[in-house]
């Protein structure tokens, strides 16, 4: 016995002396442990390589929700788009070759049989081999495809800087500037004939304007990431008057977006319309809840981008975005954004007039909502949103069987148990992003959280 208590002794000196306490996670430690396995696990995973058409190049489009593959894939410049810059992302966040391969792919669809060689320019809707499609679309070009086409070209290029894919983002940015860009009023038209001239009639109030909303935040952003790769005196200038026109022309005073404009600038609205009138055409006025939050996330990000110091002004107007969905259009007690409102005349408060909680609205209230949580750590509203829409998300929107997000939110369209996983419109864009940008704010490695949190100090 007197021989083996020095030995006790011994091994409990040393393991107090060697042995560290096991740390427990944080929260947000083990909320970046669980967007990294939902990222893999019901994103990346169920579309790659599934969606990778290896006969005709491009991806393939369309699944029903058990990821069975439609006998119709036409290619969509918009989803293709969307896919390239996914899988160049996930190459990057993973570094990870296998996507930069699924990239690779999607770049040379977007670059043989997407680009009018003709005319300039993508054409937006292509058959599966990447042929004329049929006359109802005939060889349609919109500033919206073409402006997706930059953003996943730009991804791309900053994946593997390939130049090729560099000079066709420049050769689309240029092919808008003297197509789509109105040179007299502003702004940029959406849709185009093949030869880049306008199709929409801006005497016909009752047809869409000519100057939309969501055309104009998307062209901030893929302006945003082409200025960061390519900083040139044109693009600097029309990424800075994109800025200033989504902020102080489309944001309307109370903090949503304005949808529709004509071509000087006339504001297209059903404000003295009855609610019947409004309903009815609410495709052209309306608060989209999604596209107010996701823009507040586009602002700042492109005055980081600019460089511009101080900018206290855009600032407050993205906060301002932020802040009147979360207190109108955002259910607290759920954890979900609606996705319609309106200020019905004569009335203070906002009339919810699509529920739904659609998939890419929720990724983007996530999002944003970390984002002001990082900005102003003080005002607990933000984390608090943020946390309730996750569960939200992972209660209603995430496939636990087939993976992927429904369409619309279980809760209030039971329905889309059944609906497609993947469209043309309904691609890994929104909640891919959404998820690697928490896992970077949660890092603290986001810049734009970084840059915009010393103005609030």
């Amino acid at each position: 016995m007197k021989k083996i208590f020095p030995v006790l002794l011994l091994l409990l000196v040393i393991s107090l002396f060697c042995c560290k306490p096991v740390q427990k996670q944080t929260s947000d430690e083990r909320l970046i442990s669980t967007f990294d396995s939902s990222l893999r696990k019901n994103i990346l995973d169920v579309w790659y390589s599934r969606v990778i058409d290896s006969v005709d190049g491009g991806y393939l489009s369309n699944f029903s929700r058990n990821w069975t593959a439609d006998t119709i894939q036409p290619k969509m410049l918009v989803s293709q788009s969307r896919q390239v810059w996914t899988s160049s992302q996930a190459a990057m966040f993973y570094n990870d070759s296998t996507y930069t391969r699924y990239a690779r792919h999607g770049f040379r669809f977007l670059k043989e049989h997407m680009w009018d060689s003709a005319y300039g320019g993508f054409f937006n809707l292509r058959s599966k081999n990447g042929g004329y499609l049929n006359q109802l679309y005939k060889n349609q070009k919109m500033a919206y495809g073409n402006v997706f086409a930059i953003y996943g070209l730009v991804s791309y290029y900053n994946l593997t800087k390939d130049t090729a894919a560099l000079n066709l983002a420049r050769r689309t940015f240029l092919w808008l500037d003297k197509n789509s860009y109105d040179k007299v009023n502003g702004g940029y038209a959406d849709a185009m004939n093949q030869d880049g001239t306008w199709t929409l009639n801006q005497e016909n109030p009752a047809s869409p304007a000519l100057k939309d909303y969501n055309s104009s935040i998307h062209i901030l952003e893929a302006f945003t990431e082409l200025y960061k790769v390519w900083p040139d005196n044109l693009i600097k200038t029309r990424l800075q008057h994109m800025l200033t026109l989504v902020r102080d022309t489309f944001v309307e005073p109370k903090g949503y977006l304005r949808l529709y404009f004509t071509e000087d600038w006339k504001h297209v609205t059903n404000r003295d319309s009855g609610l019947e009138v409004i309903r009815k055409r609410k495709g052209m006025d309306h608060i989209s809840f999604g596209h107010d939050v996701e823009t507040a996330f586009l602002l700042l990000e492109a005055s980081q981008a600019l460089g511009i110091k101080n900018d206290t002004t855009t600032l407050r107007i993205a906060r301002k975005l932020v802040d009147h969905s979360l207190n109108n259009g955002f259910n607290k007690r759920v954890g979900c954004l609606y996705g319609e409102g309106y200020y019905l005349p004569g009335k203070d408060t906002i009339t919810i007039l699509e529920k739904n909680a659609q998939w890419w609205v929720q990724a983007e209230g996530l999002n944003a909502f970390l984002l002001m949580s990082k900005i102003y750590p003080d005002h607990k509203e933000y984390r608090e949103a943020f946390q309730k829409i996750w569960e939200f998300i992972e209660a209603n929107l995430i496939d636990k069987e087939f993976g992927e997000w429904y369409f619309e939110g279980l809760n209030y369209s039971p329905q889309s148990k059944l609906a497609p996983k993947a469209t043309i419109w309904k691609a890994n864009y929104h909640n891919s992003r959404a998820l690697m940008n928490c896992i970077r704010l949660l890092k603290n490695e986001n810049e734009v959280a970084l840059h915009f949190r010393e103005l609030t100090l």
